[in-house]
């Protein structure tokens, strides 16, 4: 159980598109809305998981299926960096304060990773080994169990990543919110290009 929980915390460590926004999010609203960010990307992850659970991993193998999701999570990815760089002049302490709204931040988190082609690219093929040694050497109890450690350990990275962004927020002034936004606006962008990128390949 501990090694599952520890790959949900490796798979969730590497710098990419879901901690840019955490980190953004909490570094202007706070913990919760840092959260919403990793919890609605971990409800896509439980979607995905549901989908290999029940056979539908065939479906996911399909070339126009993988095309539709670069381009999809391309102008997902670009949509948000881009809003999130051309708001950076009107970005002030006290938008802090008014807040986002838990189920925009949530939604964000959701979106960005059922349309994250890398996101199927784990759990169809790390996952679904799992699910392949599971279905040979164990029974469904076990199979649950490592399913369990995986979500706890992205569980767990979720809140620090939440707990780290909004630490970092009472220390912020109007000059290191609008640089962290910058930052996490033109990582988006970065991700986007790559997703495109991709797309054009599968296309061509």
């Amino acid at each position: 159980m501990l090694s599952y929980v520890l790959l949900g915390l490796s798979l969730s460590a590497p710098i990419g598109p879901i901690n840019a926004a955490q980190l953004d999010k909490g570094m202007k609203y706070g913990f919760l809305n840092a959260w919403m960010v990793g919890l609605g990307a971990m409800t896509a992850d439980v979607l995905y998981m549901l989908l290999i659970y029940f056979g539908l991993a065939k479906l996911f193998t399909l070339p126009g299926v993988k095309l539709l999701l670069w381009v999809a999570g391309s102008v997902i990815l670009m949509y948000i960096g881009l809003e999130t760089l051309l708001n950076l002049r009107r970005l002030k302490l006290s938008t802090v304060v008014a807040g986002e709204s838990s189920a925009r931040s949530f939604l964000t988190g959701f979106f960005m990773a059922v349309s994250n082609p890398m996101n199927f690219v784990f759990w169809f093929g790390i996952y679904g080994a799992i699910l392949s040694k599971a279905a040979e050497q164990e029974d469904n109890a076990a199979f649950l169990g490592h399913s369990c450690g995986i979500f706890v350990g992205i569980l767990i990275w979720d809140i620090a990543m939440a707990l780290a962004a909004s630490m970092f927020q009472q220390y912020a002034n109007r000059r290191v919110l609008q640089t962290v936004s910058a930052l996490a606006g033109l990582s988006l962008v970065g991700f986007a290009g790559y997703f495109a990128f991709q797309a054009q390949q599968a296309l061509f």
